[in-house]
């Protein structure tokens, strides 16, 4: 797409986000992912109330009263969004494809961190590891991190979620929250994600369509894998062929959910004509 034509989707996208995480997720982000810990903030009068554990005893005996120390909470935090690429997210029954609502989503929480002074970083994958921007405030960062969502054009076409994961813990040495954004059409990545739970505060975020879990009856068709551009003729009027394509979708759902459950991970699925906003607020007011 021209430059143009970029700037206006970029701003159309903030737009809608920003508006979202700054009415929506900002405070549920905040209440979601604690700091790291609290730091001393100041002395003050003691009110009633307040913790007599806190008084500090040292001001306490040189002004003849008793006074408090005040602590605040510690809230430097990385957010790292681990976004899939490939070529499977080019799908989408109706108005959007799930790379649409997955940069969606994916701005959403970059708002909503910078909203609260907290790091954000990106890294695109495919089978390959396609894009990685390091972790950094403000919001023009926000809005680099949005036109590589919307025209990055990645170099692989499968899916290799262990890798990406593999990666993160290189580079992102100290804890970090990580939302991993696909529509986890993968296998094999659950004991890679197992060790990555350990470090850092991880939340799977997968993105389905609803053709995706049951295959319409509308005869012998020709249809494309875009992950490896091969053309099958397919018999939809087959109930063996359809049920066999519901089984293949309900596998890949049960191992994500399997994976994140036994990881100790979060995680959450919402379909592409489905309100992704309410999937988040509900995952945020019940983490928090």
């Amino acid at each position: 797409m021209d430059t143009k034509e970029l700037l206006k989707k970029v701003r159309k996208i903030e737009i809608k986000t920003k508006r979202l995480s700054n009415h929506v997720f900002g405070g549920e982000y905040h209440s979601t992912f604690k700091g790291r810990g609290m730091t001393f903030s100041e002395v003050r009068s003691y009110q009633f109330g307040d913790d007599v554990r806190n008084i500090d005893w040292n001001v306490t005996a040189r002004y003849n009263e008793p006074f408090v120390k005040v602590f605040e909470e510690e809230r430097e935090l990385t957010m790292m969004l681990v976004v899939d690429i490939s070529a499977s997210e080019l799908f989408g029954s109706g108005e959007q494809y799930k790379r649409e609502i997955i940069t969606e989503i994916a701005a959403t929480l970059a708002f909503s961190a910078t909203q609260n002074n907290d790091k954000i970083g990106l890294l695109l994958f495919t089978d390959e590891l396609e894009l990685f921007i390091p972790p950094k405030k403000g919001r023009s960062h926000v809005l680099r991190i949005i036109r590589e969502l919307l025209e990055f054009e990645p170099k692989g076409k499968s899916t290799n979620i262990s890798e990406a994961l593999k990666y993160v813990t290189s580079v992102i040495k100290k804890k970090a929250i990580i939302f991993v954004l696909s529509d986890f059409m993968d296998e094999e990545y659950q004991h890679t994600l197992k060790i990555i739970s350990g470090k850092h505060d991880v939340t799977g975020i997968r993105v389905y369509d609803e053709r995706e879990e049951s295959m319409p009856n509308v005869g012998l068709v020709q249809m494309l894998d875009r992950e490896t551009d091969e053309l099958l003729m397919v018999n939809t009027g087959s109930k063996s062929v359809r049920n066999s394509y519901a089984a293949h979708f309900k596998e890949r759902e049960n191992y994500f959910k399997e994976s994140f459950s036994k990881s100790g991970a979060g995680m959450l699925s919402t379909r592409v004509d489905e309100s992704y906003a309410k999937k988040l607020l509900v995952y945020f007011k019940t983490r928090a």
